[in-house]
């Protein structure tokens, strides 16, 4: 009989198996996978101490080595592309696809910051006393925590560590232990590349674990600074614990987009990148599209198009949509019965078809919803999107708005004034003309409003997230 694998940590470059482990499970298969180290406090402190050891010299590496390192971290990438795949398909039941498309913005990601680690520059200002001087420097913070979810965690992973690093901070990586052997192949990588020991560590934990892991984290006084990307619920007890410590903190939270079709829209393109928008991953991204607002005199065609591309993408010919587990599968099941039980209108799917496992779920589409249907406020993060009819500008933005998240959102029209204007009005981090909810890369900032989070990654706005100022004055 093979041995069982166990994932590791990484704690200040070496691996790391604790006598305590747990099971991971394919959503997939729902069996067994691997098993992985599990921490306590001991791995906590052991993690913290080696990033702040660390940082007493990365904090002094020249822009350069960085720049290489990450380059040669992207060829890396490049080269493990199919073992790397094969890790986030076993632990998050993600097509090929996905995969492949995650390790290509990981990849892309990781050559634009390299070619941003000079950009980081203090200033030279003028200050009263003549015979005096001044100078504003840009410093890292020290040690960074960083959280990553399951749904993208190549790109979600490398954005979480990348941008501090390159900052010349060092990051404890907490990773999911939903998908903990993808986030240490991403870890892998760039200890493969030559980072210095201690610059990148990572844990997971059991989530009975989770408080106490958690709280140990961000109260250790090395621990300079949080970023977390996930749902609003668990966004919040981060920002408490960072607030109760006075840490700073970036937050990338859940989302409930709205992608708004007018009359003059090409319909055929706006169904699609609906179609795309609201099921591309089962649904499982924090950008994907949970409502339509069409208006009323296109209403009629734009709902057989887009049945017809959901059909035509996502129909019985492709494999029946995988998530994460078949809670999340109830939830979306729970909040179409209660909508329909209300009064909403089946368009497409059969929220009671029994798939294959309990972890599937096939698209479905409603109209009709009211705000006393549970669908009209909660993120269902699932292959469900509701279809709303409106008149005016007025009426597009009200129900756009109505809702406390405010991550992206998506407007379709041929006349670029009113696709301005209302991206003017819709409180949302990013809005999409004629293109799909779901976007991010690179060259663009990427974050949300109201409780959506704050903080901006990507560019050099997701750089400057990860330096202090400091005034130094002098008489000449």
């Amino acid at each position: 009989m093979a041995e069982t694998y166990t994932v590791p940590f990484f704690i200040n470059g070496e691996e790391v198996v604790t006598p305590k482990t747990f099971d991971v499970t394919s959503p997939a298969t729902q069996k067994f996978v691997h098993k992985c180290s599990s921490a306590t406090d001991t791995e906590v402190q052991a993690a913290v101490n080696a990033a702040a050891e660390a940082f007493k010299t990365w904090r002094k590496s020249h822009p350069n080595q960085r720049r290489d390192l990450f380059h040669k971290a992207a060829e890396i990438l490049e080269k493990r592309k199919e073992e790397l795949g094969q890790y986030m398909m076993n632990e998050t039941g993600a097509p090929r696809q996905w995969a492949d498309f995650n390790i290509q913005i990981a990849k892309e990601l990781l050559l634009d910051v390299a070619g941003r680690c000079n950009t980081l520059e203090g200033s030279f200002p003028v200050v009263n006393d003549p015979e005096s001087a001044a100078l504003v420097l840009q410093e890292p913070f020290g040690v960074v925590l960083a959280v990553a979810p399951w749904n993208a965690p190549y790109i979600l992973g490398v954005r979480s560590i990348l941008y501090p690093i390159a900052a010349g901070n060092t990051a404890i990586l907490k990773a999911t232990e939903l998908c903990p052997r993808t986030m240490w192949g991403l870890c892998s990588v760039f200890h493969e590349a030559g980072l210095p020991k201690g610059v990148l560590n990572m844990l997971v934990h059991e989530p009975v674990n989770a408080p106490a892991i958690t709280s140990s984290l961000i109260s250790n006084p090395h621990v300079k600074k949080v970023n977390f990307t996930g749902s609003t619920a668990v966004g919040r007890i981060i920002g408490r614990l960072a607030g109760e410590n006075l840490k700073p903190v970036l937050l990338e939270l859940g989302g409930k987009a709205s992608a708004i079709v007018w009359e003059d829209a090409e319909l055929e393109n706006a169904a699609t990148q609906c179609a795309l928008g609201a099921f591309l991953n089962s649904g499982q991204i924090c950008m994907s599209t949970e409502r339509i607002l069409v208006h009323k005199s296109v209403r009629a065609e734009f709902e057989k198009k887009l049945v017809s591309a959901v059909e035509n993408i996502f129909g019985p010919q492709t494999p029946a949509p995988i998530l994460i587990n078949s809670t999340a599968v109830n939830k979306n099941k729970k909040l179409l019965a209660d909508a329909l039980s209300k009064g909403a209108k089946l368009l497409y799917g059969n929220p009671d078809a029994q798939e294959e496992t309990t972890t599937c779920m096939r698209p479905v589409i409603v109209s009709g919803i009211t705000t006393d249907m549970d669908i009209y406020k909660t993120e269902s993060f699932g292959p469900t999107v509701a279809v709303y009819e409106i008149e005016t500008e007025e009426e597009a933005l009200r129900i756009a708005n109505d809702t406390e998240y405010g991550l992206t959102s998506a407007v379709f029209t041929e006349d670029l004034r009113r696709g301005l204007r209302m991206a003017k009005e819709i409180e949302t981090g990013a809005v999409h003309i004629n293109s799909m909810t779901v976007h991010d890369e690179a060259t663009l900032p990427h974050g949300g409003a109201k409780e959506s989070g704050y903080g901006r990654f990507n560019t050099n706005k997701g750089l400057a997230e990860w330096v202090r100022s400091k005034t130094v004055t002098f008489k000449y």
